[in-house]
């Protein structure tokens, strides 16, 4: 297995259950601009994949400038991943269908089939993440430990992965 296939692995642990992130992207005047969107894909394989509308600011954005940010936090895990890459807006009917959920009706009145509906996908370059043990006593182990080896964070992690394909 290489090294980029361990990686992503990795992260894909570290996303599981994880259903929210914050999708940034450069506004056309060249502010940054984070909102909330739902991870369609369910195992992360290097790409990710939202549900947008056609007319959503992030549609212009991402036309302007494909690259993109999307920050994952899991506190009661105290898990954070933060994936940069590029995005693109895709029209694909197979897809939409494999994601689709009852729930989307809300923002898509038209089902499956609303001509507003369309797909994010982000090819990951890169991702740094942060993971240490959770909770009080995961924190205390660390400090404890720590104060032992006189090194901090014994059982945190923090790594930047290179994603870039090829």
């Amino acid at each position: 297995m290489s090294r980029r296939e361990d990686d992503i692995r990795q992260l894909a642990d570290l996303l599981r259950d994880i259903p929210v992130a914050m999708f940034t992207t450069v506004a056309v005047d060249g502010r940054l601009v984070s909102r909330p969107l739902g991870t369609q894909e369910v195992e992360f394989d290097g790409d990710l994949w939202f549900v947008t509308a056609a007319s959503s600011p992030k549609i212009a954005e991402i036309a302007a400038n494909p690259r993109v940010n999307v920050a994952y936090a899991a506190p009661e895990r105290n898990t954070y991943v933060s994936v940069a890459g590029r995005a693109q807006v895709v029209e694909d009917r197979a897809r939409v269908e494999r994601y689709w959920s009852p729930a989307m009706a809300v923002f898509f009145p038209g089902g499956k089939e609303d001509p507003e509906l369309r797909l994010i996908h982000v090819r990951a370059e890169s991702a740094e993440y942060w993971n240490s043990p959770a909770g009080l006593f995961g924190a205390a182990l660390e400090f404890v430990l720590g104060a032992v080896d006189e090194e901090e964070g014994v059982l945190s992690e923090n790594r930047v992965v290179d994603l870039r394909r090829g």
